[in-house]
């Protein structure tokens, strides 16, 4: 019971800071966005839905690893990650280039 209110306290801090972001700084939304802010090292820190395909997933992964940039991967599937965006469609993986207000990149440093 304990555990189980504390995944869900932190997955509703990582939907606030993503509001925020959405908000108050820059981000690409997308497969295709994510890999061309990886390759010039514009994003900050890239956010991947569970059911994203593993092929995909780990190519984003590999480009975040030469770049040195921290991948946090959702809990939800993409259809909670759109609406956490706060979009009206389904969103696999996003690029934060920067965070604005919001203080997600800090409070993600492990989740390499």
């Amino acid at each position: 019971m304990v555990a189980a209110k504390k995944t869900k306290k932190t997955h509703e801090s990582i939907n606030n800071r993503l509001a925020l972001v959405m908000k108050s700084g820059k981000y690409t939304l997308g497969y295709k966005t994510v890999l061309k802010s990886l390759r010039s090292s514009k994003g900050k820190l890239i956010i991947i839905a569970s059911n994203c395909p593993p092929l995909r997933k780990s190519e984003i992964e590999y480009y975040a690893m030469l770049c040195k940039v921290g991948v946090h991967h959702y809990n939800g599937n993409n259809v909670d990650l759109g609406t956490a965006c706060g979009k009206y469609y389904r969103v696999c993986c996003l690029s934060i280039i920067d965070p604005g207000d919001s203080d997600i990149i800090k409070s993600m440093p492990g989740d390499h």
